[in-house]
């Protein structure tokens, strides 16, 4: 079991020393600060919770097809930059999704506060 979790782990623990990947954790744990605040229920947990893990996931493969691009060659090519353009609005998708979701879960909430 060892064997199959450690170099899983090792990844993460690579992948949080990329920058955009740090950004997504550090707003990551804003959102469930937010959350915790606002006294999210069950099923917004559960949706936070999901769309958190789905753009740090989506960050982290984006910063892996960077290194391979970045093996691959060094100069300026459209194809790589095609590639690497094509994973960057990967992960556009999933925050624009995620931050959309936010807006549904926490917005209501907010306005509760302000006008109660």
């Amino acid at each position: 079991m060892k064997k199959k979790f450690l170099p899983a782990f090792r990844g993460l623990w690579d992948a949080a020393h990329e920058r955009s990947v740090q950004i997504q954790m550090i707003l990551g744990a804003v959102t469930v600060c937010f959350g915790i605040f606002l006294s999210l229920d069950k099923t917004e947990w559960l949706a936070v919770i999901i769309l958190i893990g789905c753009v740090i996931s989506a960050e982290i493969f984006n910063a892996v097809c960077e290194k391979l691009c970045d093996l691959y060659t060094k100069e300026k090519r459209e194809e790589i930059r095609v590639i690497k353009d094509m994973a960057a609005g990967a992960v556009l998708c999933m925050s624009i999704a995620a931050l959309a979701a936010a807006a549904v879960i926490f917005l209501p909430r907010i306005m509760g506060r302000i006008s109660g």
